[in-house]
């Protein structure tokens, strides 16, 4: 069986309890007896039935994130099931300090040849060298801008930055003479046409789970229409206010109270009003540094809610831009405002797809003393690193696939990355990147380089910043894999708290003033009950290894994970190495729990046949429902088995699949074929499931009685 998707899927081993090709073997929680199986029979029919062509790709027939073109069609809008792929599965995640805080935030604005590119395909593609982003530690609001009228995030866009604990924002934009045109038929009038306009897109944020809007009127506008515009934008808030709690309306700096469009540059009395009447203003771009002096006492106490705008390509007369963005970002943080950076798909754009990661950790390196950053507040917490791409697929440490693949709700948290000198002398230096050679899950690990220098006997690599109470009982979790060819250094976790009261744990340092580091020693095996979600304690596959460790506190608040690379003996010559990480986690002992959700119980809609790809073969499309807690699983591999082996198809991130173009056998007159389905959920904690657990659907398929014709 061969099936034609765009992430590029092909045959993997056969998933089972035993041992598998090569020195891997899976992990699988203990089989329980097999649950129900869904049986679907169908009869072959070449009747046309197209799928909507605003949810599904024209060709294809694949899931694809989409815009609302016109007036028209955004008062039209109604959620149906053909929309289910397009709603955001990772909810916002909680971090510190939290969006509200009053210290001045970052904004960073998408806009990338008018959108809906690659990154339009909800299960993926195979684009090989896709942009990325993945600096969310630094951002607070995310943008997703095109010329489209009503312009709905991807969702892969919303999944991705939740996951961060970043907010993401559509665009309302009008502009030119049309643009003019829909202003005035919804504002130029009575209040019930911009209140419809504004439930409109209330409704549509709440339904599709991403955040509030952008709001960017770029026409002039009638009298009448300008003075309704405020009165939309405080409609629009307090719809976001009912519909979505920590809904968020901005205005972009661009028409005046007086309808004439007049970019200011700056919050003035001028346009003041819309200000007033939403959540942030994000300003023009040509400011100068008397622009920011002046808008310090227009935004009072709201100095946080100014975005000021920074353009990455420097268009017009700006300051700063490209690799000297920090000279915009450093006048705008002197006077306490909130940068919104417009574009920073510069790197991507303007330098290139080659060496796009190193340009991309430059340029935001060179930011990162302007940017202050959040820390991680929820536990569980883990993550391998995968940057929502890859050349390559792997599962637990095997490369499963050698193709390119691209799809942003793969994308897993990142830490702050860094490329500086190492403590202890010149020349010495540690850096931090994403490697797409090697992976533990999905398309990349972590790799860190370094020398130890001479006179130090260990090197700290800060990871991950935490802000939240200490469980009483902790475990960490660490897999990596050292360079062969350099000389071995010794791997452990360092993890820091801070005093609330006290703090009693055995093995630790304590350090003046509240905080004190853990370095506790790694368990040579883990309780029965919990060795199933952790492994075996210390263990090695494919070149990787666990390390496992457990820690008893009180009193204490989690502050900060760092990896430390020590010499296993001290020495007076630097000592260089590279370690890739392939996987972090930190749990709350207390919160583990072995028991598994009931197996999915599959469903499938939407079914297709095309004759052909090849002689006597069908071409089937379908799609597939399933039910699965979502705060349990990190994601679904679905497969699927006719004559021969399980073959992977794909990955799905919410609770239903588009098999699209899978090519099965024909069945011979008065005879019928099947083809099965599995879905099988991969835990949080990265346990794969027994196939005992996995959902599974029989499709029982015949031809019609009479010939059918193509």
């Amino acid at each position: 069986m061969d099936g034609g998707r765009r992430d590029g899927a092909e045959r993997g081993p056969e998933p089972g309890p035993g041992p598998g090709p090569g020195p891997a073997k899976r992990r699988f929680l203990p089989a329980m007896e097999s649950q129900g199986t869904t049986v679907l029979h169908e009869t072959v029919s070449y009747a046309p039935h197209p799928l909507p062509a605003r949810q599904f790709d024209r060709n294809t027939t694949e899931p694809i994130s989409f815009y609302l073109s016109n007036l028209e069609e955004l008062l039209a809008w109604k959620p149906t099931s053909d929309d289910d792929f397009n709603v955001a599965t990772i909810p916002l995640a909680n971090r510190e300090p939290p969006l509200h805080s009053k210290r001045p935030r970052t904004l960073v604005c998408h806009d990338m040849k008018n959108g809906y590119l690659e990154d339009r395909f909800i299960q993926g593609s195979a684009s090989r060298d896709p942009y990325v982003f993945y600096h969310w530690p630094y951002v607070d609001i995310f943008v997703y801008f095109s010329h489209h009228p009503v312009t709905i995030p991807p969702v892969t866009w919303t999944n991705a930055a939740h996951r961060n604990g970043v907010s993401v924002l559509g665009t309302f934009i009008t502009e030119w003479t049309r643009g003019g045109q829909l202003c005035e038929a919804f504002l130029a009038g009575e209040a019930a046409a911009y209140h419809a306009v504004a439930v409109q897109l209330g409704r549509i944020a709440r339904f599709y789970r991403f955040d509030g809007w952008l709001v960017n009127i770029e026409n002039t506008l009638s009298e009448a229409a300008a003075r309704n515009l405020p009165l939309f934008l405080r409609d629009l808030r307090e719809q976001l206010c009912q519909d979505l709690p920590g809904g968020l309306v901005l205005w972009y700096d661009s028409v005046l109270q007086s309808g004439e469009l007049q970019w200011q540059n700056e919050l003035n009395e001028k346009n003041r009003v819309f200000f007033d009447a939403c959540d942030g203003l994000f300003t023009n771009y040509n400011w100068k540094e008397e622009h920011l002096e002046r808008m310090g006492a227009q935004a009072g106490e709201r100095l946080a809610d100014v975005y000021v705008g920074i353009d990455v390509f420097a268009r017009g007369e700006v300051v700063g831009g490209g690799f000297e963005t920090d000279k915009a970002l450093r006048l705008i943080r002197k006077h306490g405002f909130s940068a919104a950076i417009f574009a920073p798909g510069w790197v991507y754009e303007h330098l290139g797809k080659e060496n796009f990661l190193q340009n991309e950790n430059r340029f935001w390196g060179l930011l990162a003393e302007l940017l202050p950053t959040h820390s991680i507040s929820t536990l569980p917490f883990s993550t391998c690193f995968c940057l929502g791409m890859g050349t390559g697929r792997f599962l637990a440490g095997q490369e499963e696939e050698v193709r390119p693949w691209y799809n942003l709700s793969a994308q897993e948290i990142q830490p702050l990355f860094t490329d500086q000198q190492a403590p202890g002398g010149a020349g010495s230096w540690l850096r931090t990147r994403c490697s797409l050679q090697d992976a533990w899950n999905g398309g990349s690990c972590l790799l860190i380089e370094g020398i130890i220098p001479p006179e130090a006997g260990h090197v700290a690599v800060h990871l991950f910043s935490f802000q939240l109470p200490a469980p009483p009982k902790l475990f960490l979790s660490l897999l990596y894999k050292l360079e062969e060819k350099l000389p071995k250094v010794a791997v452990a976790l360092e993890l820091t708290t801070r005093d609330s009261g006290s703090c009693h744990v055995g093995n630790v340092t304590a350090l003046p003033g509240p905080v004190t580091r853990h370095q506790p020693q790694p368990l040579p095996t883990l309780p029965p009950h919990l060795s199933g979600l952790l492994g075996a304690g210390q263990q090695s596959t494919a070149g990787w290894m666990r390390r496992c460790y457990k820690l008893e506190l009180r009193d204490c608040a989690l502050h900060e994970l760092s990896l430390i690379l020590s010499r296993h003996q001290r020495g007076r010559q630097e000592r260089r190495f590279s370690c890739r990480l392939g996987e972090i986690q930190v749990l709350d002992a207390d919160g583990l729990h072995s028991s598994l959700p009931p197996v999915p119980s599959l469903q499938a809609s939407q079914v297709l046949w095309h004759k052909g790809p090849g002689a006597d073969q069908l071409s089937l499309s379908l799609t597939l429902h399933w039910s699965y807690p979502h705060s349990q699983a990190r994601c679904f591999r679905i497969h699927c088995q006719g004559r021969e082996q399980l073959q992977l198809l794909g990955v799905a991130h919410a609770t239903l699949y588009r098999v699209v173009g899978l090519a099965v056998p024909e069945a011979p007159p008065k005879e019928s074929c099947h083809v099965e389905f599995f879905v099988e959920p991969v835990l949080n904690e990265g346990v794969a499931v027994d196939q005992s657990r996995w959902g599974r659907l029989v499709l029982v398929y015949s031809n019609p009685a009479s010939t059918s014709t193509y």
